[in-house]
């Protein structure tokens, strides 16, 4: 590829992450014909048939398993907890120390899609196998989950399985046929219509929230849409005037680099006119609309002032600030849950360099501040030096250059580079795309990989999306930018979950440093003087704009000026891997009871927003213990 690798920059991860080993695939199914049906179902009887026993039916069920290398992920269908274990041995012992176990499991036949049929077991299709979704209850809810089988020495067993719970019975949300029916009068509701009513609801006249989402992106509305639909009385505030502005008051040029078929919303998908990638305003708007339309008790231009825990009663105690205007008003709540949703990650990182104070230009600032420059002179072409080479500051270099600036990158550390034509050709191809199964199926598939798997796959994934832009990682070599290809040579997806950062999907801005148009520096900045920068190595360039597009921390850093220290230092790592490759934290509990993380892309709290408030709901409800 000609692509120059750090090691360092590629393989680094949260602090304490693990930084989980490829996992490796089974052989491929080399019969020409296999009854894929049939096959399935003797494994689900023989799977039913232990479940029946009264002695030793877990060490009867692991048999159906490869030995070593079969997988058992599990989003709180067998216990409130997330986790992956590998093995027989260990899948017996997950299943006896499991505190809901399933009665049955049976095949899901509700489309050809979800029925069981021989399909690649891997993304790129070098290993065949059969694949089938199914459905389960437990003593406490219903659930659906993927299966796996792989053939070894002529006989099938199951190479993975995934569990993930849906429903707690008795508590299924009011969608379908069990919608609400909207036409009562009279006393229910005191002669208040629905506006009224709403109105009271989303003010909170006469009651209090059972939770507090702070935060009104995606992950914050997400969540409350789910316990909306649970009926758990949730309030959402936002720091900003108006929902969506964490989107709108971004630069200008911001567009999703994710398609829209990965970046549907719990309930109300975009529409097919949608165009593939979001502008940052359009986002902004459905935002809001999406809100008002599902009913959600959301507070914007709001602010947190105070916030402490009573371990005795079990809840908050918070002091709202809510709006501006004449002062606006104070209010006081006592949730039992607090969900931080301020993104997915924490305070923004500017790195300590000296000079920065002396700085006389027109702007220098870190790119969460950094809003669209005025047009440049041709003739005499303003300067902009952009410290940062993942995905804002190629947005913000590029935006710099359409306006006429003369601007210069400033490479600190290499970059994972695909093209958004790759990702979408190769990276998200029959799982999210124009032909893909519903959203729901796309989710439930992408979630049963185990993480060793997953970055297995991407390794192999990462190779055929370079080799697709192999004129584009060459060019840019050639220019001296920095590649690399993510962790373990995993991609752009690996790097996100591992690190949070570190790529760039590239919508332009990659030609337009190949052809010398964004020029390039690869050394730290020294210090910055009245009118430019030093570097390193001696070089000075002259700025009248400087932007930090250095991101940001980790997410337990806002945790830390919100909350304060003492709860922060009992809140566990957030992000990255653990030893079974689940992501730490997040959706799940904290390490300080009643409180919630919840963030990253529209995926992850599309799916993992429904894990996390089927939790909320047990506790509540006395089906979980805290």
């Amino acid at each position: 590829m000609g692509d120059v690798q750090d090691p360092a920059s590629a393989e680094r991860v949260e602090p304490g992450s693990v930084n989980i080993p490829l996992g490796e695939f089974p052989a491929s199914c080399k019969s020409a014909s296999v009854d894929a049906v049939g096959t399935a179902q003797g494994l689900v009887d023989a799977f039913n048939d232990a479940l029946s026993q009264s002695d030793g039916k877990y060490g009867a069920i692991a048999k159906l398993f490869l030995e070593e290398n079969s997988y058992w992920r599990d989003h709180l269908a067998l216990s409130w907890a997330l986790r992956t274990v590998k093995g027989r041995h260990d899948i017996v012992q997950f299943l006896e120390n499991s505190e809901t176990p399933p009665k049955k499991i049976q095949i899901d036949f509700s489309s050809s899609y979800r029925a069981p049929r021989l399909a690649p077991i891997d993304s790129w299709g070098d290993v065949k196998g059969i694949q089938f979704f199914i459905t389960f209850e437990t003593a406490v809810g219903r659930g659906e989950g993927v299966v796996r089988l792989a053939e070894e020495n002529g006989m099938w067993f199951i190479f993975t399985i995934s569990m993930v719970l849906k429903e707690l019975i008795g508590y299924e949300e009011p969608v379908g046929k069990r919608r609400v029916f909207g036409t009562q009068h009279g006393d229910v509701l005191e002669q208040r219509n629905w506006a009224e009513v709403r109105d009271a609801q989303r003010n909170f006249v006469d009651s209090e929230p059972k939770v507090l989402v702070i935060g009104a992106g995606q992950g914050g509305l997400a969540v409350a849409a789910r316990l909306r639909m649970l009926n758990v009385p949730t309030l959402v505030i936002e720091k900003n005037k108006e929902i969506g502005d964490n989107w709108r008051n971004r630069y200008h040029q911001l567009v999703l680099h994710d398609p829209v078929w990965f970046d549907h919303l719990p309930y109300i998908p975009f529409p097919s006119y949608w165009p593939v990638f979001t502008p940052k305003d359009k986002l902004a708007e459905f935002f809001q609309s999406y809100a008002q339309m599902l009913d959600l008790n959301v507070w914007s231009d709001s602010n947190l002032d105070s916030v402490t825990w009573d371990p005795h009663m079990q809840q908050w105690t918070v002091q709202i600030q809510r709006g501006q205007v004449d002062g606006g008003e104070t209010r006081t709540f006592h949730p039992r849950h607090i969900i931080q949703a301020t993104g997915h990650s924490g305070e923004i990182y500017f790195p300590e360099i000296k000079g920065i104070d002396t700085f006389q230009g027109q702007r220098l600032c870190h790119s969460s501040e950094f809003t669209s420059p005025s047009p440049s002179s041709s003739q005499h072409p303003k300067k902009a030096i952009v410290v940062g080479s993942c995905n804002s500051g190629h947005d913000i270099a590029h935006d710099f250059y359409d306006k006429g600036y003369d601007v210069t990158m400033v490479q600190r550390s290499t970059t994972c580079v695909i093209s958004s034509e790759s990702t979408t050709k190769f990276g998200l191809k029959g799982m999210y795309d124009e032909e893909s199964p519903p959203v729901d199926d796309a989710d439930l598939v992408l979630q049963h990989l185990p993480s060793a798997l997953f970055k297995a796959q991407q390794a192999k994934l990462t190779k055929a999306q370079n080799a697709h832009d192999k004129a584009l990682l060459d060019g840019l070599a050639k220019a001296g930018f920095g590649l690399d290809k993510g962790p373990n040579d995993a991609g752009l997806f690996t790097k996100y979950f591992q690190r949070g950062g570190g790529y760039y999907i590239d919508v332009g801005a990659s030609q337009l440093i190949i052809d010398g148009k964004i020029k390039l520096q690869k050394t730290e900045i020294d210090q910055v003087l009245p009118r430019g920068v030093r570097f390193l190595d001696g070089v000075e360039l002259e700025a009248d704009e400087i932007v930090f597009a250095t991101g940001y921390q980790n997410m337990k850093t806002r945790t830390r000026t919100i909350f304060g220290d003492d709860i922060a230092d009992q809140v566990e790592s957030v992000w990255g891997f653990n030893g079974e490759g689940e992501i730490r934290t997040m959706w799940q509990r904290s390490g300080h009871p009643g409180l919630w993380f919840t963030g990253g892309n529209f995926m992850l709290t599309r799916y993992f927003s429904r894990i996390l408030a089927l939790q909320i709901k047990a506790l509540e409800e006395g089906i979980a213990q805290v």
